[in-house]
């Protein structure tokens, strides 16, 4: 939380060195106005206004001008909650309330009508805004208006860039974007992107943004090293090109790095919580500092700028008027093709701990965002039924705001204190109700069937009452893709036999299998579900009868004689005898082999050292020592063999297990690994890993995804743009791993597919490992003050890596569908019985489908969504990149037709839009900028929009459609 008198400067080449401490706090109460001023300066250059500039302040031609921009930073949530910040509570642990500071913003802009100021977090600014009198609205909306309050991002909250995957940074932008457009129209809309806090830059975080519309890019934490280089090389500002798939300049970016992050300089700062001296202005005071502090001033701005001016001008600007000065100038500007991560701010600080911290959490943010995907699909297909229905009134609406929230950088990030991450978890938790209620009112309309609906949130770890205890029920499996999946569905159930069948009753086949860890039954068979839609099975317990015995093999301590070994039509993997580890996967369709050793480590954690005194905490990630430990040698296995599955369940220690898991028809192999509570008894604290080993001769390179699209090359102790020195051989190589990671020698690639985001690299050649846990007894000193320790819950952690072994020209099919029924995996809903008629002009149905025909591989519906009355928000996506794949053609540009695409409506018109949904793609146009690299052609005309849509490569089309429904009942 961020809200102090401030000065930063944005210009090639300037600024101070950032402050190693992550935070400061401070927000004023009134009548103080929460000023931090942020000063940009350039020498003014003629030109034409560009639409949505023209409230910009006049700048004086042939002087250096100072573009003082007055700004707050406003976390939603951090050390306090959401709520917290917004009313000032607790403010013994910070000192801080955001409704105070919109309260003085405003008071001081209508007094100064040359002051001018701009805010970023719509979380907070919709909630006072909903608060204020209509008179006060008003006066907002004249400032907004005059361009003296300006937003910034727009967003919903400022998100984190490393642990966020594309679809929701996506929705969050738009939810807050969608208010100001409603609020203010076109003058309330940003013109740059605005990320002074998150750790770390990603590229596809650029690329979104200028799909969005936006014309710059300003953010404030750069690692030391490379700012150094930039200030050196004056490129503090440039050209960032974020896709290699998109033409440009569809995903340019112009990109501004703050010199100082978002400080003040040095004896600048007037908030309550700063000490510097206060500007005298009367010569008779003996505290007369007024013509000291003016030359201190000019001398920051001149040595800033590099100029030697001797009339300056200085001026109350904002980002956006400060960018288009800029681009009057007609420069000509560097460009990037990388990211920036790993972020350190000093020898032996990297900020790739955060990449895996609160992993519980970081879990039950990406299923949410599947349920919130699969409620939004179904209030658009069922339309207004599914919101006032038998079962009440539903809504998506607090499933959204609580997902938004959640993309905060202190949010999903799990570097926010443990009960403000209790509190985030609370807010998900509250927010699904009214979907379930949505789901209720939509199946039972698509059904043609009332049913006692019933969601069990505890299936991973084998709990749900209904299907344990009832002799018979259904289960509804809803599928969001645009194609049909087979889906192995996985039930607790008492010791029992029983008979399942399929939507048209016939009988599936079935196995109830115990999990020998929990002597617990899993009853398991294989559910078909159609293209975004449904398919209803019932299960029945058949009386008098047990399960029939299965193959279980206990291991002993001492080896067997034989290997143990699971396979199916596709994979086998072999374990070592000896260790029961895993040490050999084969791709039984490309005759692949390739020896992988694969086991658990823990790093232990520093708690500082002759070296550095930086410890390892919520943010940090630094080992005591280069190579971890073994968390064991060796495995104690069982073995479970059905016709339904093949499972080595594998226990490590009383706080490390996994199951290793081949399902009939599965192309990749589950390992579904537990961990927690982590024992810290001995003072050390731990931080783990899983590894897998191949014999892969990888040069030193590896891949990572960009928030779970595209995907960048990495190379051990190596960036792309300056000579690194590096002082952390371990994290300084760790990346985020937002969905998958793979190594490849060329012919062969390993890829591991990630259930959440966490921190992963390649250490050594052949070699991948993902940290899935970390718990921590000292806090890293970047604000929290508390050390990592995962209280409640979040102590255990299940979860899941998918390896996928293949060659490496057709590995990319593999990895990308498999990596969509991850994020959009089926959801299932259960109710006993078999219900009562609903809907009497409907025959009551076991199977729906709401897409007359599938989709192309390669598409992907990334939304569909109510946006108002009669009007659906549609995106579709191509989710391969260009040449990615080159066994299925799945690389190429895609033509498909909407015309009767959807079975619950029909599409009567469609409008273009921009990314966010907040501007017509026809109206759209952003900046131009010019690039070192020779010009760059103007993207032609806005296309005609029919119902003919064509994708190329890693392009997303987004759309609103006015809708008219089927006849309802």
């Amino acid at each position: 939380m961020v809200a102090e008198a401030r000065f930063w400067g944005v210009r090639a080449g300037g600024g101070q060195d950032e402050a190693g401490s992550r935070k400061r706090s401070g927000a004023l109460q009134p009548p103080l106005p929460p000023f931090s001023f942020l000063f940009l300066l350039l020498l003014a250059a003629h030109g034409v206004w560009a639409a949505g500039y023209q409230t910009c302040p006049k700048v004086e031609p042939d002087m250096l001008n100072v573009h003082l921009v007055a700004h707050t930073h406003d976390d939603v949530g951090w050390l306090k909650t959401v709520d917290q910040y917004f009313y000032g509570i607790q403010n013994d642990v910070q000192h801080a309330g955001v409704q105070y500071i919109l309260d003085s913003v405003i008071s001081s802009l209508l007094m100064e009508p040359t002051r001018r100021f701009v805010y970023v977090e719509i979380a907070f600014f919709s909630r006072w805004w909903h608060q204020q009198t209509n008179a006060t609205q008003e006066m907002v909306r004249n400032l907004v208006r005059q361009g003296r309050l300006e937003f910034a991002n727009g967003g919903w909250v400022m998100n984190d860039e490393a642990a966020t995957h594309y679809g929701a940074i996506i929705d969050q932008m738009t939810l807050g974007l969608r208010f100001l457009e409603d609020t203010f129209g076109s003058d309330g809309r940003p013109r740059v992107a605005w990320h002074i806090d998150p750790f770390g830059h990603s590229r596809e975080q650029a690329s979104l943004f200028a799909q969005m519309g936006f014309d710059g890019f300003f953010f404030g934490r750069l690692d030391y090293q490379d700012k150094n280089v930039r200030k050196e090389k004056r490129q503090m500002e440039q050209l960032w090109r974020a896709s290699a798939s998109l033409k440009p300049p569809a995903a340019d970016l112009f990109t501004s790095v703050l010199p100082n992050m978002y400080n003040p300089p040095t004896g600048l700062c007037w908030d309550t919580l700063c000490a510097d001296k206060p500007f005298v202005e009367d010569p008779r005071s003996p505290e007369y500092n007024a013509k000291e502090l003016v030359r201190y001033f000019l001398e920051l701005a001149t040595a800033q700028q590099k100029a030697n001016r001797s009339r300056v001008n200085v001026l109350y600007s904002t980002p956006a008027c400060y960018l288009w000065e800029l681009n009057k100038a007609n420069l000509t500007w560097s460009v990037k093709e990388d990211d920036f991560f790993p972020y350190a701010d000093g020898p032996h600080m990297f900020w790739t701990g955060y990449f895996s911290s609160r992993p519980a959490l970081k879990r039950y943010e990406r299923l949410s965002y599947n349920f919130l995907q699969v409620c939004n699909q179904l209030e658009a297909l069922v339309g207004p039924a599914a919101n006032m229905g038998p079962y009440g009134s539903g809504d998506s609406a607090p499933l959204k705001e609580a997902m938004a929230v959640l993309q905060h950088h202190d949010a999903v990030s799990g570097t926010s204190r443990q009960h403000v991450a209790n509190d985030y978890a609370r807010q998900l938790a509250e927010s699904w109700g009214p979907c379930e209620v949505l789901l209720s009112n939509a199946l039972a309309q698509l059904s043609g069937s009332k049913k006692d609906f019933v969601f069990c949130h505890k299936l991973n770890i084998s709990v749900c009452p209904l299907t344990q205890n009832a002799e018979k029920f259904q289960v509804t499996i809803y599928n969001p893709l645009g194609r049909k999946v087979d889906w192995m569905v996985r039930l607790p159930v008492s010791e029992h036999v029983y008979l399942v069948k399929d939507p048209n009753g016939t009988v599936v086949p079935s196995d109830v299998v115990t999990v020998p860890s929990s002597d617990s039954q899993d009853l398991l068979f294989s559910a078909s579900v159609p293209a975004l839609g449904f398919s209803i099975y019932s299960v029945t317990r058949v009386p008098g009868q047990s399960p029939q015995a299965y193959d279980r093999h206990p291991r002993s301590q001492k080896p067997w004689s034989r290997v143990l070994v699971i396979q199916n039509e596709h994979i086998r993997a072999r374990f070592n005898p000896d260790t029961g580890l895993l040490m050999e996967i084969e791709n039984l369709d490309e005759n692949l082999l390739l020896p992988v050793r694969q086991a658990f480590y823990w790093y232990n954690a520093s708690m500082g050292n002759n070296l550095s005194s930086q410890a390892s905490g919520a943010y940090i990630f630094r080992p005591e020592r280069q190579e971890p430990l073994l968390v064991s040698h060796w495995a104690k296995t069982h073995l479970v063999k059905t016709d339904l599955v093949q499972e080595v369940h594998q226990n490590f220690s009383a706080w490390c297990s996994q199951v290793v898991r081949l399902y009939p028809g599965q192309r990749y192999l589950e390992l579904e690994w537990t961990v927690g509570p982590i024992p810290t008894g001995d003072s050390w604290g731990k931080e783990i890993i899983s590894r897998f080993d191949t014999t892969l001769e990888t040069d030193g390179l590896f891949y990572t995804d960009s928030n779970g699209r595209e995907i960048l090359e990495r190379r051990r102790d190596y960036r792309p743009t300056w000579k690194l020195n590096q002082t952390e051989p371990v994290a300084g190589n760790y990346y985020p791993v937002n969905s998958r990671i793979y190594i490849t020698d060329g012919k062969t690639q390993l890829t591991v597919l990630t259930d959440r985001s966490q921190g992963g690299s390649s250490l050594g050649d052949g070699s991948v490992e993902l940290m899935v846990h970390r718990r921590l007894l000292v806090d890293d000193a970047r604000g929290v003050g508390e050390p990592l320790l995962e209280e409640g819950s979040g102590l255990w952690v299940r979860g899941r890596h998918l390896v996928l072994l293949d060659k490496a020209r057709t590995a990319a099919s593999g990895h990308r569908l498999q990596a969509e029924k991850e994020v959009l995996a089926p959801q299932v809903v259960l109710a006993r019985g078999g219900g009562v008629p609903y809907c009497l002009k409907v025959a009551p149905r076991t199977q729906f489908s709401g897409l007359r025909r599938e989709l192309p591989l390669s598409v992907h519906l990334l939304t569909l969504a109510h946006w108002g009355p009669e009007t659906l928000l549609l995106r579709f996506e191509h989710q391969f990149a260009v040449g990615e794949d080159a066994g299925r053609n799945l690389s190429s540009p895609v033509t498909f037709d909407l015309t009767n695409l959807f079975s619950t409506f029909t599409i009567t018109s469609l409008r273009e839009t921009t990314l966010a949904a907040n501007q017509l793609q026809a109206h759209s146009s952003r900046l131009k900028w010019t690039a070192n690299t020779g010009p760059t052609p103007h993207p032609p005309p806005s296309r005609l929009v029919s119902a003919t849509i064509t994708l190329q490569p890693m392009e997303i089309r987004t759309f609103l459609a006015s809708v008219q429904w089927e006849e309802d009942c």
